[in-house]
């Protein structure tokens, strides 16, 4: 039977990849309006339908009436955005997906601390804060360090790590905006987690949970944007154990069934916590770098699942004959004069660098650049390749530190008292 796949989002370039893995397989994109210049070949698709962010009943209502002219045989979505809708209209069709709550447990990093508290997997203190006086509250009888963030967020936007009082003004500031396209959901102050940060990349079908790789994280102490990544992670036999049986745990409380998951967790001295778990697949190259430690395609197997294919046997069989693949890594360049881009160089001499697989800019010469407020502050990037996780994130690092960039600046006038 051939293959009618309602992809909620662009989907970047996932439309074209179940087509071409299924033979006869349609797609079918609905997105926001805003983005719908984002579809790649949109004349490939059965159709492309444009919905307004703000209205879930729009985006099922539109969903329908195309499934009664041409019926949806799966749903799938492959980005952070409008997953709600892509719930919604899975459960309003008949359609496998994430359920709406998943969905939202994910989504409000409140709800899922009290669903993980609820299940005793996660005892992290947290609350949510209305103004500057319900983060003050909230040290008063927790203490500091803490961390102050949206309650729905991505890319790091937002997040500050208060170690005094004076701070919780500005870290509330931050945290009740509007950020990369998200809009304003509210604050939550948690606890702060002391320990080595890990993104756990993890696929999941029928209810049950392989973890694919675990990739060590470098962070900005401050407002914890991602510096860096390297796969394999350093991680004793016993403490990858400890990570894969508590995501596990994590996604089972979660209800999450089946795809791609992406979870930040902290390993702690009382073992590891989570921070935030994503239906989705992680970004900054995360697939890139643990196919290449690993040997698994991780958007591969999201395209097969969605068409029905079974893909846990052949994730473990690539896992089982990893052995002697070399350590991926990837680093990023941030800036700390802002001003207007006008060049960058250095790039072919990155590239050049002995391990050195790829070099890139990522901010274009008329941008305004400066600060590392989230993770498209950042401007550019190199990943590399080498026998062990050091040797890959040195040879990363010393790849981006060969790149120049030329920044107009514009002089503030001096005053007088």
């Amino acid at each position: 039977m051939s293959e009618h796949v309602l992809i909620v989002g662009p989907g970047r370039d996932f439309p074209a990849r179940l087509r071409a893995a299924g033979p006869g397989t349609e797609t079918t994109v609905i997105c926001q309006v805003e983005y719908l210049a984002k579809v790649r070949e949109p004349g490939a698709n059965a159709r492309v339908l444009g919905a307004r962010g703000d209205d879930p009943a729009e985006w099922v209502a539109l969903a329908a009436a195309a499934h009664a002219r041409h019926p949806f045989t799966r749903i799938a979505t492959f980005g952070e955005r409008d997953q709600d809708h892509y719930a919604a209209i899975g459960q309003a069709l008949g359609l496998a997906a994430h359920t709406p709550e998943t969905v939202e447990l994910v989504h409000d990093k409140g709800r899922m601390r009290e669903r993980l508290r609820a299940a005793g997997i996660d005892s992290t203190a947290s609350a949510r804060a209305t103004d500057v006086d319900g983060l003050l509250a909230f040290v008063r009888e927790h203490g500091l360090p803490c961390v102050v963030k949206p309650v729905a967020s991505s890319g790091s936007a937002g997040v500050t790590k208060v170690t005094t009082e004076d701070g919780l003004a500005g870290a509330f500031e931050r945290a009740d905006g509007s950020y990369l396209g998200l809009g304003h959901s509210g604050v939550l102050v948690e606890e702060y987690l002391e320990g080595t940060q890990y993104s756990v990349e993890a696929f999941s079908e029928d209810g049950e949970h392989q973890v694919v790789g675990i990739t060590l994280k470098y962070s900005d102490p401050v407002g914890f944007v991602e510096l860096g990544h390297v796969s394999p992670a350093p991680l004793t036999d016993g403490q990858a154990e400890e990570v894969h049986a508590y995501v596990g745990r994590v996604l089972d409380a979660l209800g999450i069934a089946a795809g791609p998951t992406h979870s930040e967790v902290v390993l702690t001295a009382k073992g590891p916590r989570l921070i935030e778990t994503h239906v989705r697949m992680g970004g900054d190259q995360i697939p890139l770098i643990t196919l290449e430690a690993t040997g698994v395609d991780i958007d591969d197997c999201a395209v097969r699942q969605t068409l029905g294919e079974p893909v846990l046997p052949a994730i473990r069989a690539a896992l089982a004959s990893a052995a002697g693949r070399p350590s991926s890594a990837i680093w990023f360049g941030a800036l700390d004069t802002t001003g207007v881009l006008e060049t960058v160089s250095g790039l072919d001499e990155a590239r050049a660098l002995p391990g050195v697989t790829e070099a890139a800019a990522l901010a274009k010469p008329g941008a305004t650049v400066g600060g590392l407020q989230h993770s498209e502050s950042r401007v550019a990037y190199a990943r590399a390749l080498a026998p062990t996780p050091d040797e890959a994130v040195a040879a990363a690092r010393a790849a981006v530190a060969r790149l120049e960039f030329t920044v107009r600046a514009r002089c503030t006038a001096a005053t007088t008292v």
